[in-house]
């Protein structure tokens, strides 16, 4: 752009979407088939394979602190009840998730908080179907010494038959083979198989996880959908009911300031997770030439998937526990609870820097005695542990989820960033004693120690990658933010379509659900009828 920095320029799209992950992705390809002009406006880098780290050492590309000039793929947010892990780039969270793509249990779709807007188990039937279809699942074909103490352990409490391989979005074939497109009829792009390094989560850069940008981003730009990277979003305003919508962003420039854009739309989809929809609708509902008719439920019911992770750490120097995938296995328990094993690649050890031994206890004084004790019951095999030249081959980390009712409220803060707030009944909690006890029997498995994050074990705190809510459906803007198309309600020509919009606890990894239901929601818009003709009202601001 010629012309001082505090120029802006002016562009206008049928849709502007928000967000490149999973909602993002699927709203630009599904819009584009129906004939719209559609922007995709990313705040995090586009990668290329070679540009993952090769261990989460490497932080400038694996963590996401831009102020630090680490532009990576994972977003680390720090709140008062809780830790939250969130991805961050071109393909959103399909760049750092771990590729599992589980269906919800019947509870999910009958919770009362939204039940009675659909049949939504009928309803995304078919949609799983195509998101399956899309994101390339299957199941692990192989299994893992983690996979097999897992198997042990659910022999122990009579469930062998609710443990299995997990389902997910890797193309496997032949080992670093890279082949034709195997998916879409020779319209997507190539794909190597699966080497099994287990680098999912660091950024995979052999070419095997089936990322978005390898289908739904990959489709959606052969059709013409512009995605812009570097660009963040700052306002979205929409004064007046029906009028056109203006986007405010920044571009990232290498040298000098960021290029100042107002994009004009007819339509909006905001699909940049709780971490990046919220903060914005949050900041535009106070301003009246914003959003000004926002729902005051914003920014409740936000939920967590009821999440505890814990590590085993074995000296069995013998074992690899860093090969394979992601997570290799999942283990069902009763009441909507699960547990899967998860894994780093070797030489990515940052998260031994955060580990302790696991604490347990209402309080922190009770917990750090707990940790305590348990270092002093075992000083050397602790030390040995600490000082292991690669952390990830010798560990085993377990995800535990279950359904639960808790939720939070997100506000903004003073200083503009988002602030956790307890609501009536109870909020998330690091005191799970089913996961206690499940982490305690997979360590006699593996021979290993049980440890925690500091954050769990000391503050009580959870971490969470699977933050989601806050932008509940509901049948008015009285118990809702979006109607249950996933319209705002007072401002319907913008849509969320991310993880704010779930609105009950799914109790596995949600990626599959937040595609199921985008690609519901898109089924719901109708093609393209010249819907840029259609004068704009006059702006009063």
């Amino acid at each position: 752009m010629k012309g001082s920095d505090m120029e802006q320029e002016r562009e206008h799209y049928d849709w502007i979407v928000v967000g490149s992950g999973f909602g993002g992705s699927v709203s630009a390809l599904r819009l584009a088939q129906k004939g719209y002009s559609v922007l995709v406006l990313e705040q995090g880098r586009r990668f290329r394979d070679q540009d993952f780290a090769k261990s989460n050492w490497n932080l400038r590309r694996w963590l996401w602190l831009p102020w630090l000039g680490c532009r990576g793929i994972l977003r680390m947010t720090f709140f008062r009840h809780m830790t939250v892990l969130s991805g961050v780039g071109v393909g959103g969270g399909s760049l750092v998730y771990a590729n599992t793509l589980p269906t919800p249990g019947d509870s999910f779709f009958d919770s009362a908080s939204w039940s009675s807007l659909a049949d939504w188990k009928r309803e995304l039937a078919p949609h799983y179907a195509t998101a399956l279809k899309m994101l390339g699942a299957t199941s692990v074909p192989f299994s893992t010494p983690a996979d097999e103490a897992l198997g042990a352990v659910a022999k122990d409490l009579n469930l062998e038959d609710q443990h299995h391989p997990a389902r997910v979005s890797v193309w496997f074939g032949e080992e670093g083979v890279t082949v034709p497109d195997p998916y879409f009829d020779g319209e997507g792009p190539e794909r190597t198989g699966c080497i099994r390094c287990g680098a999912c989560m660091v950024g995979c850069r052999h070419g095997a996880k089936n990322s978005l940008t390898f289908n739904y981003l990959y489709m959606a730009e052969k059709l013409g959908v512009r995605v812009d990277a570097d660009t963040r979003v700052t306002a979205v305003h929409q004064p007046q009911a029906g009028g056109e919508i203006t986007v405010e962003a920044r571009t990232r420039r290498p040298f000098g300031l960021p290029r100042r854009r107002k994009i004009q739309a007819d339509r909006v989809v905001l699909a940049g997770g709780v971490m990046g929809t919220l903060p914005l609708l949050l900041s535009m509902g106070k301003d009246k030439c914003g959003l000004p008719r926002l729902s005051q439920q914003l920014g409740h019911s936000v939920r967590t998937n009821c999440e505890s992770l814990t590590g085993v750490q074995t000296l069995d120097m013998s074992v690899d526990h860093s090969k394979g995938v992601a997570i290799g296995s999942i283990l069902h328990l009763d009441g909507g609870t699960h547990l899967e094993t998860v894994r780093y690649p070797s030489g990515s050890g940052f998260f031994r820097l955060m580990l302790g031994p696991m604490g347990l206890g209402k309080n922190i004084f009770t917990r750090g005695a707990d940790m305590l004790r348990r270092l002093l019951r075992s000083p050397v095999r602790w030390f040995r542990i600490y000082t292991v030249a690669d952390w990830a081959r010798s560990t085993v980390i377990l995800l535990y989820m279950k359904s639960h009712a808790e939720t939070l409220t997100l506000k903004l803060g003073r200083l503009g960033g988002l602030r956790s707030m307890s609501n009536d009944g109870p909020g998330p909690t690091a005191d799970m004693p089913e996961a206690d006890d499940l982490g305690r029997r997979m360590g006699e498995k593996l021979d290993g120690e049980v440890g925690t994050l500091f954050t769990q074990s000391l503050l009580g705190k959870p971490t969470t990658a699977h933050i989601l809510g806050g932008c509940a459906m509901g049948a008015t803007a009285q118990d809702g933010v979006i109607d249950s198309s996933h319209r705002l309600f007072g401002h319907p020509e913008i849509m969320v379509v991310d993880g704010s919009a779930i609105s009950a606890n799914p109790g596995v990894n949600p990626s599959l659900t937040i595609t199921a239901l985008a690609e519901r929601a898109m089924e719901q818009v109708p093609p393209a009828v010249s819907v840029s003709s259609v004068p704009p009202a006059a702006s009063v601001c």
